[in-house]
């Protein structure tokens, strides 16, 4: 598995004209393929007068799916320099459609890639990415006497604290970096004299 991977921080639109054509981007992130659909859907429906809605997603941290789109454009003239654009980036678990009213000047094979790519790029810029990092899931129990100083000292340390709760025991959730796992186990003995146990679960992707 990938030790971290880029999305796109938000959904968000960037536009651009070049020559007379509007260049509508407007990009998402897509946590699975039918989501990146929905969303290429979605826009297809705000722009029904476009001359094109291009597209371009990558799903999984290791980019398993990637799809493209040139929807009417020359063949590989749009949807892939899309596609390129976010695998260039490291941009993964993302959608990008880029919506074009055509302005009367034609560009050419080389002024499409350039374009199409290019205001992915920007919007990219515009809109911003954020890491995520891969994490091993682990759940910290404790005594109720405990639990408030463990939850504490976690956050000051920056672990990321997933969820916590109360029952007999006070479970605590957090996600480690799989190196910091040894690490942790000692600094918790440590810091609850021995009071606490861990359990490690399956991984996940969180914030970096």
């Amino acid at each position: 598995m990938q030790e971290q991977y880029r999305t796109v921080a938000r959904a968000g639109v960037h536009e651009s004209e070049i020559n007379r054509s509007r260049f509508i981007c407007a990009l998402a992130p897509a946590a699975t393929e039918q989501e990146a659909q929905e969303f290429i859907a979605r826009i297809r429906r705000e722009h029904p007068t476009a001359t094109h809605n291009c597209s371009a997603y990558v799903i999984g941290a290791d980019a398993a799916v990637q799809k493209a789109s040139d929807d009417g454009e020359p063949g590989g003239t749009a949807g892939v320099p899309m596609l390129q654009m976010l695998m260039r980036r490291d941009v993964r678990y993302a959608v990008a459609v880029v919506t074009r009213y055509y302005g009367g000047v034609k560009l050419g094979a080389g002024g499409l890639i350039r374009a199409y790519g290019g205001v992915v790029g920007e919007a990219l810029d515009a809109i911003g990415t954020i890491t995520r990092q891969r994490y091993r899931l682990a759940s910290v129990t404790v005594d109720h006497q405990r639990a408030g100083k463990l939850e504490n000292d976690l956050r000051a340390t920056g672990r990321a604290v997933r969820d916590v709760r109360y029952a007999e025991s006070v479970t605590i959730e957090i996600g480690l970096p799989d190196a910091d796992v040894d690490a942790f186990r000692a600094w918790l003995a440590d810091a609850t004299a021995g009071a606490a146990s861990l359990e490690l679960g399956g991984e996940a992707y969180g914030d970096a």
